[in-house]
Parts: C-alpha cells; sequence; structure tokens
C-alpha cells in the first residue's frame, strides 16, 4: 500500500479568507473602480454643459442703444487721437448716424444682411443686388456697404454673411494677404456695392483713387474680440491704422450726416482690457494681417 499524504492543517487562530466579491479587499477594489467612474462621468457633463453654451454667462450681451455706441465711439476717438472734439461738432453728429442693430435679431454673422437690408430700406435691392454700372449714376468702385475688420478672416468671414446680397454683383476683399494690389484695382474698375477688408489696404486704394467713396452710406466697424479679447479699436498697430483711416477719410461725412456707422459687436464694459499689454508678441501680430 502507497503511503497517505498527510491532510494540511490550518494554524490556529486564522481562519480563512474567502475569495471573489465576498472578499473585503476586493470589495474595497470594486467600490473605488464605481467612484472613479462616477467622477469621470460628472466631469463629462460638466464639460458638456460648457460646450454646449447651457451657461446662462455665456449668452451674448445684447446690442447697446445708439446713444452709448455714439458715445463709445467718439471717446475711443478722442482717445486715440490724443483730441477733444469741439461742441459744435459734438451737435453735429446725431444719434441716427449709428446704424441701430436689431435687438431681436443679435448680431449673428450669418443674419448680418437682414441688418444691411434693413439700412436701406426698400431701395436695398437696388443699392446692393444690382451688377449693373450705369454710367453717370454709379461711380466703378465706390460700395455702398464698406466693412473694415481686423484681419483677412475677420473680413471673408463677414462677407459670408453677406452672401445672397453678393450672387450678381460680387463683392471686393480689400486685404493684402494672397491679393495684389494691381488685382485689386483691376476689380474696383467695376461697379461694387460690398466691399470688406482691412484699414491699411482700404486706406492705400483710397490714396490712390482706386477705391470710391461716393456711393458709400453705411461703414460697418467690426468690433467684435479675438480669443485674446482684442478687437479692431484695441489691437495694436491695426487701432492705428483704423483711426488714421476714418479720420482723413469718414469723419467728415459723419459730422455732415452723409454716413452711418454699424458698430458690429458688444460694446466692451470698461473691465475687459485691463491689465493688457499694449504690445503684442511678434507671433501674435504674425497671425493678422493688414
Amino acid at each position: 500500500m502507497g503511503r497517505l499524504k498527510p491532510e494540511k492543517t490550518q494554524k490556529p487562530g486564522r481562519t480563512p479568507k474567502p475569495f471573489g466579491p465576498n472578499n473585503p479587499k476586493s470589495q474595497s477594489k470594486f467600490k473605488k473602480k464605481t467612484n472613479t467612474k462616477n467622477t469621470a462621468n460628472r466631469q463629462i457633463n460638466t464639460k458638456t454643459t460648457s460646450v454646449t453654451g447651457n451657461n446662462k454667462n455665456n449668452q451674448p450681451s445684447p446690442p447697446a442703444a445708439p446713444s452709448q455706441q455714439l458715445r463709445y465711439f467718439l471717446s475711443q476717438f478722442e482717445s486715440a487721437n490724443g483730441v477733444q472734439l469741439s461742441s459744435l461738432e459734438l451737435e453735429s453728429i446725431k444719434d441716427s448716424c449709428i446704424l441701430d442693430v436689431s435687438q431681436e435679431l443679435g448680431q449673428d454673422v450669418m443674419k448680418l444682411e437682414k441688418h444691411i437690408k434693413e439700412a436701406f430700406g426698400a431701395k436695398w435691392k437696388e443699392e446692393l443686388c444690382e451688377g449693373k454700372h450705369i454710367e453717370g449714376k454709379i461711380e466703378a468702385g465706390s460700395p455702398a456697404v464698406l466693412v473694415v475688420a481686423p484681419s483677412a478672416l475677420r473680413s471673408i468671414e463677414l462677407l459670408r454673411g453677406m452672401r445672397t446680397l453678393t450672387k450678381e454683383c460680387h463683392a471686393v476683399k480689400l486685404f493684402s494677404k494672397h491679393m495684389k494690389i494691381d488685382e485689386q484695382v483691376s476689380l474696383l474698375m467695376n461697379r461694387v456695392n460690398i466691399a470688406s477688408g482691412t484699414p491699411s489696404r482700404i486706406k492705400k486704394l483710397i490714396d490712390i483713387e482706386a477705391l470710391g467713396l461716393s456711393r458709400l452710406s453705411v461703414l460697418l466697424v467690426d468690433i467684435h474680440t479675438d480669443v485674446k479679447g482684442y478687437s479692431l479699436l484695441t489691437l495694436p498697430q491695426v487701432r492705428d491704422e483704423f483711426w488714421d483711416l476714418y479720420k482723413n477719410y469718414f469723419h467728415q461725412q459723419l459730422v455732415k450726416g452723409d454716413l452711418r456707422i454699424c458698430l458690429y459687436g458688444p460694446i466692451p464694459n470698461g473691465n475687459e482690457f485691463k491689465g493688457k499689454s499694449a504690445e503684442l508678441a511678434d507671433g501674435d501680430r504674425e497671425q493678422l494681417d493688414s
């Protein structure tokens, strides 16, 4: 007969630990994983809320009243140029020179054409859509609407909001990025109803008498801020180029009541630009086109 193996005996004072989910360590690990998953779900929900814009604080500000827009614009003009407008000039500049942006429409780029149509009333189709050049009545290269933006990309984006108005008479892009000035001069030899560009290129084209202002009725100034909080009126160099353009070619038209200005964007509350440096890093400036 073979020898029987002795049975294993447990040491006194120790009880066997159960396996599987009844094991306390297993339960502990199981609970930790569950808590981690719940925490991740809460984080995902938080991110989803911020991305979808359900937070009330992310809602865009409604457009300011014409009187508020005018005060803001003139104060920016005086500050940037180191001048103080005379009482005679201030009396001449009425609230009506500000194109009032409808409270109901909001300032969505894709609804921009609705604002422009309202500005021209019943004559909007004749002024903005007709493509035929009428000798002696419509000056070539003289737009009815001129959009001034801080960059080439923003100029194009704003033109997309007026796409249906420019099917018959194409809009002209007035910026230097990927566009030669001779090409723009050639385009301005035809009828132009809407043009959009950056301050320095617009001024250059006016200086060489390629861009006319005889038909100009609405000057749309894009004051939306970028991700860093800068706008056309606060971005160094671009701001100076805009006020140089405005002072030389648009201010007197505004004083005479021949021009309306649309400040396209929310009026800053005064706290948005505190602590910002007056100069930009080279990398920031290269992203913009003048």
